[in-house]
């Protein structure tokens, strides 16, 4: 897709970085990297140097220089909205909106504060990330969540098909049991936090399988998608159909 042609650009790993498991995932509807995924034309910018060491692991000041170089020449192009393929890159978002005059939505993180608020002060938002250990407090503070917040992180750990990503990248994993197991942590989060009142997916590889988290635990699920369906309606790109378009 041409940056031209499309007002949404999504800043991703660098080709040939990504672990084998994660280009399954990639196939899914519903995946933040997946064209599929939107009824809008989004253009995808690979960034050199970008993988699971610089983003995940080891947030490099290299490669956030190199996302801030990349989107001034997508937003000279027309691009008006700059996100990212991994929620990880929230560490980076005071310094992305700072030096980019669009908006820039890193990570489906920034929507624990909103929801936070959505929902009863006696109740807590689950967080399920793709690496519990690695998403710090500094990943936190950037997106506006504090400690008065009453946020869970929960984490994929406990599938030993999913830390395939981490431990054996050039191994094929089973979607179908990544599926199963991203309901079960969410499940097990609920158990031990049983005043959760709604969930939020930091990884951008787990969308695909929201419904189902929703239909299991019964609470609502945020996740990329939802943020990138309420940043495109603010600039227009996503047009509402309850008859309202053109008023």
């Amino acid at each position: 897709m041409e940056a031209m042609k499309a007002e949404i650009a999504v800043l991703c790993w660098e080709e040939g970085h990504v672990p084998k498991g994660l280009m399954q995932l990639e196939s899914l509807a519903g995946n933040s990297t997946n064209p599929d995924s939107y009824p809008f034309p989004v253009h995808f910018c690979r960034i050199k140097g970008a993988n699971v060491e610089t983003v995940l692991e080891n947030p490099s000041g290299e490669v956030l220089r190199r996302m801030i170089e990349e989107s001034k020449r997508l937003i000279a192009g027309g691009v008006r909205a700059i996100t990212t393929s991994c929620g990880f890159n929230a560490i980076f978002q005071r310094e992305l909106a700072s030096a980019l005059q669009v908006p820039v939505f890193s990570s489906s993180l920034l929507q624990v504060p909103l929801v936070h608020r959505m929902i009863s002060a006696e109740r807590s938002v689950a967080v399920l990330t793709a690496k519990k250990s690695a998403l710090r407090g500094e990943h936190l503070a950037a997106v506006g969540i504090t400690k008065e917040m009453r946020v869970n992180v929960l984490g994929m750990e406990e599938s030993p098909e999913w830390n395939k990503i981490f431990t054996a990248p050039e191994e094929p994993v089973d979607l179908g049991r990544i599926a199963k197991d991203t309901v079960a942590a969410v499940e097990r989060g609920i158990a031990e936090y049983p005043e959760t009142g709604a969930v939020v997916l930091e990884c951008t590889d787990l969308p695909p399988f929201a419904q189902s988290i929703r239909e299991a635990v019964g609470l609502p699920v945020f996740d990329f998608i939802t943020l990138m369906g309420m940043t495109a309606a603010s600039i227009g790109v996503a047009r509402p159909y309850w008859g309202l378009a053109g008023r």
